[in-house]
């Protein structure tokens, strides 16, 4: 496939943490005071696939180009990289938070979708944030809600209070 054929087909925007990655086992690290941020994304590279996220990550490459949408900080590329991989999940660009950017995953999040759309259709953003998955619908992009597995309050609130996933 061309350059101009890859640039030119619509965006699929995933989530990685309880979209396409099952961070479950890795919550108990923000359930203490204070949180283990340093614990948390250094386990990551052990989290299971969500395989309804996988399945439709896979399905959304045959029409789009699938990018990856993440509050996980820039200091965790190399893992999130290769565990994207190692899942046979399609090659595409990852946009993480830089690692000292603590605003909502909302916020960040909804930023980077409208930069991505000034160039390019977003076809559907797929996440399990709540909070983002409203304010993308607001802006007027498709979400998915990635609901299949449940998200636990204290990654919730994280997610909106500390900006941190």
């Amino acid at each position: 496939m061309g350059v101009d054929q890859k640039s030119s087909r619509p965006l699929a925007v995933y989530d990685l943490d309880g979209t396409l990655a099952d961070s479950a086992h890795r919550q108990r690290f923000l359930e203490r005071k204070p949180r283990d941020w340093d614990a948390f994304f250094a386990a990551a590279p052990q989290d299971p696939p969500l395989a309804e996220g996988v399945a439709l990550a896979l399905k959304s490459a045959q029409e789009c180009e699938v990018v990856y949408l993440t509050g996980r900080p820039e200091r965790c590329r190399r893992d999130t990289l290769d565990w994207l991989a190692a899942q046979g999940l399609p090659e595409g660009r990852v946009w993480m938070r830089r690692n000292d950017d603590r605003r909502p995953a909302r916020r960040t999040k909804l930023e980077i979708l409208r930069r991505l759309a000034r160039d390019r259709e977003i076809r559907v953003l797929v996440d399990d944030d709540e909070l983002v998955c409203e304010d993308a619908e607001r802006a007027g992009f498709t979400v998915v809600r990635a609901r299949w597995t449940g998200a636990s309050e204290a990654l919730k609130d994280a997610q909106e209070r500390e900006g941190r996933t």
